[in-house]
């Protein structure tokens, strides 16, 4: 039997369809079908004007069934199918309220037909072959085996999904995706996605807009189970697109800390959709019952009677990644081959995953602002809730971040406990991701770094690490890290912190005598605005932008989003103005420097990080250095 992959699909002349096959041999092969009318929908009864535009463009009028997806009725509306999607575009204006007239017509095709790009079909090219192997099946219906008793629904969608993504990737020409070399892994990413999101391949090959998947996805699910697509306006109940409040993070308890427990959820928001059945048919439904089935922190309230269709798409999804592909692209038995496909399939889907919240927050056709609040809103809960039982076990969190909770000295019985009574009460993952020996915290949020058991340093946006900062700045911090990266108790610690001292004196004494190199010194920064608008016209100029002048007026053309090298110099006049930098390249000697700007800069890099250690560096005098350093 002939086999044919659906790689794509087109319009003829003549505004038929046509479909690209891939067969057996590797040959394209072409389907046309001559039949097939770009439609919408509208409601019933039609006025006479909407039947006199129907008449005007030789248009066809029929009956049709939908469910809507809000009310989970049955709807009478009238399918209205037109000569060719030119036509039906301008119609679609004369109508009172068109319903799918977004659906772009080629995709419209292939999801009212049941096909699905990137897979195998029949030889006439009409019917999805869907059947993994019985071997395979059966073992992978153990992983999932609590899904089925717990989720159907769910159990069900894994199984579609498998029944595709485990086909054979046939060989392809790398001139089919417009490249001259194959990129194997970009290749397979596209197959993968081609079957996930139901997209022309090369579409999947070369397309970045995650919210343009995750729409055709919903898309396929809604029209195979025959449910009508909701227009934006319903999807937003009406309201505009807002600011959600997003993740909650806890504050800090700054300090120094010995074997600290970081402790992730495994995809908070996509897991929050799939466990409190968060779907846009599901928040805010319309069953007096479920009013009650409060979501905390904000006002709106989830369904008791129904599993949310998006929560299945995104649940199933973040099953198989969390399941089956990333533990594969771990497994040591299985052949580098396939650990590597796993582990492509893995990014992929959690890409996807992790973007089921961004689409619903403003992108038109899926935005919902009472559905972006919902997971937010359970996100937070869960932190806090989570927070407050490690407080009852005694647990000592330090420090709360969206998905993570810093645990200090926790023990391993206590830390299962823990990810056990999340599992037990959320349905949500819970699960170690990190070890530190020691663990700094400042004040500030979103900045810490820890030293792991084989001493790699983890650093997360102190200001040394920031990637303008000169290689100078960054080469001592990391010689401080250096010297933090064997610590393993509170006297190694009180040796290092001497050691930190040491070198930190030693570098200021580096910038003050001038022994540094140039190129060491030079930071770069991104233009974000146009730099012959931004330095035009106004009484101070950012550095970035006084570089930016400078080179321009040298001859070299700037635009934003460029990148420029600078060097601190000691003040100058240009143009009017005092300027504090020039280009990298226009600074030929180290008298040139502004030593006491690289000095300031380095110690209150520094002092982010080791201040919560005791450690305040300072300094008052050029000439005296022996009170720069101050600290227990």
């Amino acid at each position: 039997m002939t086999e044919l992959y659906l790689l794509d699909v087109a319009l003829t002349e003549t505004n038929a369809i046509k479909l690209k096959f891939l067969d057996n041999n590797g040959e394209i092969q072409e389907v046309i079908d001559d039949k097939f009318q770009p439609y919408f929908l509208s409601a019933q009864p039609l006025t006479e004007e909407e039947k006199g535009v129907i008449n005007y463009f030789s248009g066809q009028s029929e009956t049709a069934k939908k469910i809507d997806l809000l009310t989970n009725e049955t709807k009478s509306l009238e399918k209205i199918s037109w000569p060719n999607r030119r036509i039906a575009a301008k119609a679609a204006g004369k109508f009172r309220k068109p319903l799918e007239s977004e659906v772009d017509f080629l995709k419209s095709y292939v999801y009212d037909r049941g096909i699905v790009f990137g897979t195998l079909h029949s030889e006439s090219g009409s019917q999805p072959l869907l059947d993994v192997p019985f071997k395979v099946k059966e073992k992978l219906e153990e992983n999932f085996k609590e899904v089925k008793e717990k989720d159907p629904l769910k159990h069900a969608q894994i199984f579609q999904w498998l029944n595709l993504l485990l086909q054979p990737i046939p060989k392809l020409d790398p001139e089919f995706f417009g490249v001259k070399e194959d990129d194997q892994e970009k290749v397979y990413a596209a197959w993968m996605l081609s079957r996930i999101a139901n997209i022309p391949l090369t579409e999947a090959f070369s397309s970045k807009r995650v919210s343009e998947w995750i729409k055709s996805m919903i898309y396929t699910y809604l029209r195979k189970n025959n449910i009508l697509i909701p227009t934006s306006d319903e999807l937003r109940r009406g309201r505009p697109t807002h600011r959600v409040v997003g993740a909650l993070t806890v504050a800090p308890t700054p300090g120094v800390y010995f074997n600290t427990v970081v402790c992730d959820f495994e995809s908070l928001y996509p897991s929050c959709i799939d466990s409190f059945n968060l779907s846009y048919e599901t928040v805010d439904c319309q069953h007096s019952e479920c009013k009650g089935n409060k979501i905390p922190d904000v006002d709106h309230h989830v369904c008791t009677r129904r599993r949310g269709f998006y929560s299945i798409l995104v649940g199933a999804l973040k099953e198989l990644r969390i399941k089956l592909f990333k533990p594969a692209s771990k497994d040591n038995s299985l052949p580098e081959e396939e650990r590597k496909k796993a582990n492509v399939a893995s990014k992929l889907l959690k890409l996807i995953t992790v973007s089921s919240y961004d689409v619903t927050v403003r992108i038109h056709g899926v935005a919902c602002p009472p559905l972006a609040d919902a997971i937010t809103g359970y996100s937070r809960y869960v932190l806090k809730e989570t927070w407050k039982m490690a407080e009852t076990k005694g647990l000592r969190p330090l420090y709360g971040d969206t998905d993570s909770i810093f645990l200090d000295k926790a023990s391993n019985e206590n830390v299962e406990w823990l990810i056990k009574t999340v599992k037990e009460r959320f349905r949500l993952d819970l699960a170690v991701e990190k070890r530190y020996n020691l663990c700094v915290l400042p004040k500030a949020k979103k900045a810490y770094f820890g030293i792991m058991p084989d001493g790699t340093p983890d650093i997360k946006g102190v200001t040394p690490i920031k990637s303008n900062e000169p290689k100078f700045i960054n080469a001592v911090f990391q010689q401080c890290i250096k010297a933090l990266s064997s610590v393993k108790n509170q006297e190694e610690y009180g040796q290092a912190k001497k050691v930190i001292r040491e070198i930190a004196k030693r570098a200021v004494g580096d910038l003050r005598n001038r022994r540094a190199e140039l190129e060491d010194l030079v930071y770069t920064v991104r233009l974000y605005f146009d730099p012959n608008e931004k330095t035009a016209d106004t009484k101070t100029v950012a550095q970035q932008y006084q570089c930016a002048l400078q080179l321009m007026e040298a001859g070299k053309r700037l635009k934003r989003w460029d990148t420029v090298s600078f060097i601190k110099v000691k003040p100058f006049a240009y143009d009017g103005k005092t300027f504090t930098v020039k280009p990298a390249e226009f600074v030929k000697s180290l008298a040139e420097i502004n030593v006491k700007d690289y000095v300031r800069n380095l110690l209150t890099a520094l002092n982010q990080t080791f201040e919560p250690m005791g450690i305040r560096l300072e300094t008052e005098k050029e000439t005296k250095i022996s009170r720069w350093l101050t600290g227990s």
